[in-house]
């Protein structure tokens, strides 16, 4: 496996660690203030591997149809996984949630059907742009969360900003969905007369 493999791997399997350590405060009464301390290394160092396997398969020369489809893979289990926790601890409608999840498995689905033409379809730039917001949305709720955690107060209206975060993370999931049917339709999808 390359090393650009390996880190896209580490970022999926950091997932259900951060739910772990998410939710054992919420089932054990415990460690609430000292799970901040490691939920937010967790998460910045899983963030940290989308940079860098991009980087070294770039800078290695061992970029792979492989990689186009198991670098965003990663993304989406890793981004979900927080997304999910920041709705079940109320600062993000489960109904965008659902949203963005139906959005996921479509493009899964492409990819799924474009790959089995011989087609790789690796992330496009709409859908950088969204998993940035992702990502943006996620630390912010989970520093919302940890101020809780650690008995902060927060200005009045603080915690309800993520939904229209959430909000935009939907609209650009299914203007980025757009894009990939429209750019890949003949891949994907042929005409009868192609």
């Amino acid at each position: 496996m390359r090393l650009a493999d390996k880190l896209s791997l580490t970022r999926g399997l950091l997932a259900p660690v951060f739910f772990v350590v998410y939710f054992i405060p919420v089932w054990t009464g415990l460690f609430a203030a000292a799970s901040v301390f490691v939920m937010i290394p967790l998460l910045v160092f899983a963030e940290l591997t989308d940079y860098f396997d991009g980087y070294f398969a770039r800078k290695r020369g061992e970029t792979s149809d492989f990689g186009k489809l198991f670098d965003p893979f990663c993304d989406v289990i890793l981004n979900m996984t927080v997304l999910f926790c920041a709705a079940a601890s109320g600062y993000m409608p489960y109904f965008f949630l659902l949203l963005i999840i139906y959005r996921e498995f479509i493009v899964s689905f492409v990819r799924l059907i474009a790959a089995k033409k011989g087609v790789a379809i690796g992330a496009r730039r709409g859908g950088k742009i969204k998993t940035v917001v992702y990502i943006v949305t996620c630390f912010y709720a989970l520093t919302l969360e940890s101020c809780k955690r650690l008995g902060f107060g927060l200005p009045s209206g603080t915690e309800k900003a993520v939904i229209p975060l959430a909000a935009v993370c939907a609209a650009l999931a299914y203007v980025s969905l757009a894009d990939y049917l429209i750019s890949f339709k003949e891949s994907v999808f042929p005409s009868k007369t192609s």
